[in-house]
């Protein structure tokens, strides 16, 4: 009993040592581990994905893959852009970014951490056009940047009593490698990460800024999310993109009370809001 009342309290002064800010929003949350140590378990499973998906992945000049990796291209340079003038460069110091497109069905895409972007062809024609993609690109890149996949294995950690010391290898503990792969679905067909309702809403807000710096008008994010409604509407179970998200009214709702701050950004070089 005394053991395991010891045992509790390290967990609860673990736990409260470890609750940070989210550096682009000031949102508290829980951090345990670090992008050093989760960032070389998403390179890893990256390349697993695209040697199990080689035969879906399309060539570069493939013209939805164009698509992709432009816009992808033109995201990447504003968040670049974003992270070092407002002194968050060190935050993607290690990303390594790249982005591919899959033939699969599902509407989905994703963004792990450091940068290892996928699409898949069956969003395209949700997204219809640049803009779309790049309310879709700029939300899961958001993801990434925020530090969402951390925060959801620092809360998988605590509450199955895992705690790590210094700067531990997570890869080297069964437990914490067994936390990621359920999180990222790894060794299965699709890679889609479960985030929380507060976390998406921070991704929609940030994913509006960085698609305003990349030059597409923050004012499709709108449009898209009523297509997207539309297709959750007349299926029969929404689709993996929307799984655990906030309803589309509350989301089309926060993203147009967030328009005016993104517009500041539209076209703006420098990473700053257009006074």
């Amino acid at each position: 009993m005394k053991k395991i009342l010891i045992l509790s309290l390290a967990s609860i002064s673990l736990t409260i040592s470890s609750c940070t800010t989210v550096p682009l929003t000031g949102r508290s949350r829980l951090n345990l581990v670090s992008d050093s140590q989760v960032l070389p378990m998403a390179f890893q499973a990256y390349g697993e994905f695209l040697t199990e998906n080689k035969s879906s992945l399309l060539s570069s000049s493939n013209a939805q893959a164009m698509q992709a990796k432009r816009v992808g291209s033109n995201l990447i340079n504003a968040v670049k852009t974003y992270m070092n003038a407002n002194n968050y460069g060190d935050l993607i110091k290690d990303y390594q970014w790249e982005v591919n497109v899959v033939q699969n069905k599902q509407l989905n895409a994703w963004c792990m951490p450091g940068g290892k972007i996928v699409v898949y062809t069956g969003i395209l024609p949700v997204t219809k056009d640049d803009s779309g993609l790049a309310t879709v690109l700029g939300h899961e890149i958001a993801h990434a940047i925020a530090g969402h996949s951390a925060e959801r294995m620092s809360k998988e950690m605590v509450s199955q009593g895992i705690a790590l010391a210094g700067n531990v290898a997570l890869s080297k503990n069964p437990q914490t490698q067994s936390i990621f792969n359920t999180l990222y679905g790894v060794g299965t067909p699709l890679v889609m990460l479960k985030y929380g309702r507060d976390q998406e809403l921070e991704a929609d807000r940030l994913g509006l800024i960085f698609m305003a710096m990349a030059g597409y008008n923050p004012q499709n994010a709108v449009t898209f999310w009523q297509r997207m409604s539309s297709v959750s509407e007349t299926s029969q179970k929404p689709p993996e993109f929307l799984s655990t998200h906030p309803s589309d009214a509350t989301r089309i709702a926060r993203i147009q009370n967030a328009l005016p701050e993104a517009q500041k950004y539209y076209k703006s070089n420098t990473g700053k809001p257009i006074k």
